[in-house]
Parts: structure tokens; C-alpha cells; sequence
């Protein structure tokens, strides 16, 4: 069985991207700052693992990975799901909150990427996808921050591709749209029908079909994409 490490799985789109991949059967190591209800059902009687770490913790990253590689095995697949939402005018955003985005969105997952990959280059195989987002390449008010974020996710994964790709190896993006989650719940109803009204079936996006892409990638039939993204966004930026 192929071990595919999942990062930000205790809710929404990570958790749907853990219960996706144990469907198709691979061991997930899920890993959050903390489980939850919902995660520890997920495990229960399944192929999933739960590894607790902080993934603002860049310099323990290489030292955690040798001790998860010690005790699950090499890794087939990683998916660099953690991220912060940064939201705010960047005018009057403080500079820690940009420093943490940064880290946390994109530094992280280069370094995670880095230390996994070692795994991928000895087996010769391997799948790593970068969850990125609509916002990297249209944009949105008030989330400058997290938007370069994601648009550096974009140029890591197209560069690390042709660094990887003779290794068996590939390397993709998955571009969500706004997704129907506990987060947009908190949108106001007039805003959140306008961000509807922008795709053509007039829905969001739900998790388990951003997941799905997901799996795609990680299957046989993704074997031959690389260096690409998947927009997720149910038409809204067609």
C-alpha cells in the first residue's frame, strides 16, 4: 500500500482530500496542528494515520519527515493542502501577519517538498500536488497576501516538474474556487449570491470535488500530467 502524506487534513478541503485518498487505497498520514471529531472518524477503521506538527515549524521539517519516513515507510504522494487565510488591506496589515502567510503557504510546502521527494527519488515514482486557488491568477480585494502566496505555488510547481519529471515524478497544482465550507457560511448572503452569479451552474464548489481532482492526479490515469494546474471553480472564471 502507497503512503501519501496530506497536509491541513482535519477539516474541509484536507479532510475530503484524506477520505478520498483512503477510497482509493493508499495509507494517508494526515497531518494537523490537532485532529478533530471529524477526522478521528475518518481514521477509525481505516488506512489513515494521524501525525500532529506544525507546519510553521520550517526548520523541524527535515527532521520530522526522516522520523515519519522511519516509522510509515518512503512516501508515493504529497499533497501541500495547509494553508492561512491572510485575508485583510494590506495597508494596514501587520508585517508578522505577512511574514506567517508567506511561511506558512509557501515556504512550508518548498521545504515539505524538498524532504518528501527524497522518498519519491529512490523509488523512482512519485506524485506531489500544490493546493493552490482561483485568487493566485484573478485576484480578489483584500487578499493580497494570500494571493501571492498561492500564485508562488504556481511557478514552485511548474519549475520543480522539470527538476522531478525524469525521476518519475510529477508535480501539480489544483486550483479551487470558493468552496461551500464552514468559511464561506460566514459570507454575507448578498456578497456570497455574487460570487455565485459568477458561475455558469450558479453553485460553489464543494470540497469532495476539488478532492476528487485530487485523486485524479495521484491515480493511474494522471501518470502523464505534469507542471499543470486543475482549476476546480464550477465555471466561475470561464
Amino acid at each position: 500500500m502507497k503512503n501519501i502524506l496530506v497536509t491541513g487534513a482535519s477539516k474541509g478541503l484536507g479532510l475530503a482530500i484524506v477520505e478520498s485518498l483512503a477510497a482509493d487505497g493508499f495509507r494517508v498520514v494526515a497531518v494537523a496542528r490537532s485532529t478533530t471529531p471529524e477526522l478521528d472518524q475518518v481514521i477509525q477503521g481505516s488506512s489513515v494515520v494521524f501525525e500532529p506538527f506544525d507546519l510553521a515549524e520550517v526548520d523541524s521539517i527535515h527532521r520530522w519527515v526522516s522520523q515519519l519516513t522511519a516509522k510509515h515507510g518512503r512516501f508515493f504522494g504529497l499533497v501541500n493542502n495547509a494553508a492561512i487565510g491572510a485575508d485583510g488591506v494590506l495597508a494596514t496589515m501587520h508585517e508578522r501577519d505577512i511574514a506567517r502567510a508567506l511561511l506558512v503557504n509557501l515556504q512550508s510546502p518548498i521545504i515539505l517538498s524538498k524532504y518528501v521527494a527524497r522518498s519519491m527519488l529512490l523509488q523512482g515514482e512519485g506524485r506531489i500536488v500544490n493546493i493552490s486557488s482561483i485568487i493566485a491568477t484573478n485576484g480578489f480585494s483584500g487578499l493580497a497576501v494570500y494571493g501571492a502566496s498561492k500564485a508562488g505555488l504556481l511557478g514552485f510547481t511548474k519549475s520543480l516538474s522539470r527538476e522531478l519529471g525524469k525521476a518519475g515524478i510529477t508535480v501539480n497544482c489544483v486550483a479551487p474556487g470558493y468552496m461551500d465550507t464552514a468559511m464561506t457560511k460566514g459570507i454575507a448572503e448578498d456578497k456570497l449570491n455574487s460570487i455565485k452569479r459568477r458561475s455558469p451552474s450558479g453553485r460553489l464548489v464543494g470540497v469532495k470535488d476539488a478532492a476528487g481532482a485530487v485523486s485524479f492526479l495521484m491515480g493511474p490515469a494522471g501518470s502523464m500530467i505534469t507542471g499543470t494546474s486543475i482549476t476546480v471553480d464550477a465555471g466561475s472564471t470561464a
